[in-house]
């Protein structure tokens, strides 16, 4: 009769602590707010989060060399106020960013440029972390400061090859690109109208064979400022005192320019997530869009809200 009532009694114990533990992991997403934001698709809107104090772990983010200076000084002070979690940022370009969120490959994926139709049905919800203007930069002893979007457009083409068919010295143009995988490139090539459509309804690139390519915002600004000849485009977050913006028919690459709608050359700087983010994405992307957040962004971009 003992043996029997022990029995029970280790029946009854192992029970009640099989119910407490399926209660400690039930996944704390598990609420109408995080489902409908899920459901809906798209949306920016993150539910609340808890104390970020009390989470730990590792957040991955690849893509965009332009997002990456922005995403890491982010990460940084995101580090500091949480010093249980890490944050990583890589570069890769655009693409790379799109592609490692809908394959899961990271837990934030960067794109300095709107999605592609093809990739807007990956089921990617888009938060924009800041608005950047394309600057087009030429060394700083060229004396062209301004060119017309016409200009700019048949430099790209090859139809203006010499400075001196836009007011320049007689010096010949050396066109730098940037690489296919680029969010500034695709956004350039776009608002530039460097693209036309066969009637298969492909797309024919209009850039001159003659351009050279640089992998990177950093890259395409160490050539420009090495080379008296040379036109390129960069985040306007990144413009230093080794390149020069050039205005766009009379237009300056600013952030108020942007801003008032009279300088055109921008692009949304995107986060991107696929499925259910988990707690410590979700608490850095709250933060990405706080007011602390926003007010490191406007720094050297143009805050989101």
């Amino acid at each position: 009769m003992k043996r029997s009532f022990r029995i029970l009694m280790i029946a009854i114990l192992a029970a009640a602590m099989f119910a407490f533990s399926a209660c400690e992991q039930t996944p704390i997403f598990d609420d109408p707010v995080e489902v409908a934001e899920q459901g809906a698709g798209g949306q920016e809107t993150l539910p609340p989060i808890g104390d970020d104090g009390e989470l730990k772990g590792t957040i991955e983010i690849i893509g965009s060399t332009s997002v990456q200076p922005l995403a890491e000084e982010l990460a940084r002070e995101f580090m500091k106020a949480n010093p249980d979690i890490v944050v990583n940022v890589q570069g890769g370009g655009s693409s790379v960013g799109v592609t490692s969120a809908i394959n899961g490959i990271c837990d934030i994926g960067t794109a300095s440029r709107s999605l592609k139709e093809t990739e807007k049905g990956a089921g990617l919800t888009e938060h924009i972390a800041a608005l950047d203007g394309i600057a087009v930069v030429v060394h700083p002893n060229n004396s062209v400061s301004d060119l017309s979007a016409e200009q700019v457009k048949q430099i790209y083409m090859g139809e203006i090859t010499n400075w001196s068919e836009v007011g320049g010295a007689d010096k010949p143009i050396i066109v730098f690109n940037r690489e296919a995988a680029s969010g500034t490139r695709g956004a350039f090539i776009e608002l530039a109208k460097l693209e036309e459509k066969r009637d298969d309804g492909s797309k024919r690139l209009l850039i001159t064979s003659e351009a050279l390519e640089a992998n990177s915002n950093g890259a395409l600004k160490t050539n420009v400022s090495t080379k008296e000849g040379a036109i390129g485009y960069v985040s306007m977050g990144t413009i230093d005192d080794t390149i020069k913006a050039v205005s766009i028919g009379g237009v300056q690459a600013t952030a108020g320019n942007v801003i008032d709608g009279t300088y055109t050359l921008y692009r949304p700087f995107l986060m991107l997530t696929s499925g259910q983010p988990n707690a410590i994405t979700r608490a850095f992307l709250e933060f990405v869009k706080s007011e602390a957040g926003q007010e490191i962004a406007s720094q050297d971009y143009i805050s989101a809200n």
